[in-house]
């Protein structure tokens, strides 16, 4: 079985958000055209559809760690805040962005809760990680031949 870790991230994401959005698994709310995604950025993103890949990105996240919570999660997509003169801090990106995305995705049954906390990537999503990481694989093994080992 082909897996995400086998895949380069920058060519898995692009495809997972373009099913993600074929599948109408995530729809970005209202307010997502508005907010920043953590108080470590200045602007909003300018992106149209960068909900899409926040989610695919999420949702690869949730598969490479295992079980994960949305805290863990925040500050996994968290930066550096500019404090002017002072050094800079870490600081988490936002949890509210995170949790809608977290939420739809279980909702379209592609992560599921994990005991009492986080989550964890179920059948459904781990089929769909697998069959788009293999489709790159595959294309991939015919441009370079010793990539075919990992189909």
């Amino acid at each position: 079985m082909t897996h995400p870790n086998d895949v380069p991230p920058s060519l898995l994401l692009p495809q997972l958000a373009t099913e993600l959005k074929n599948r109408q698994a995530v729809q970005p709310p209202e307010w997502a055209t508005f907010v920043k995604t953590g108080v470590h950025k200045q602007r909003a993103p300018v992106a149209t559809d960068w909900w899409y890949l926040r989610s695919a990105s999420v949702l690869r996240k949730i598969y490479v760690k295992g079980h994960i919570g949305v805290t863990r999660l925040s500050s996994e997509y968290g930066g550096k805040r500019d404090r002017g003169s002072a050094p800079y801090h870490a600081r988490t990106g936002s949890r509210a962005i995170l949790r809608e995305i977290v939420h739809q995705l279980e909702k379209s049954g592609l992560v599921q809760r994990y005991k009492t906390q986080g989550r964890r990537v179920s059948a459904e999503g781990e089929k769909l990680l697998a069959s788009i990481s293999k489709g790159i694989l595959e294309k991939l093994a015919s441009e370079r031949p010793e990539l075919a080992k990992y189909l």
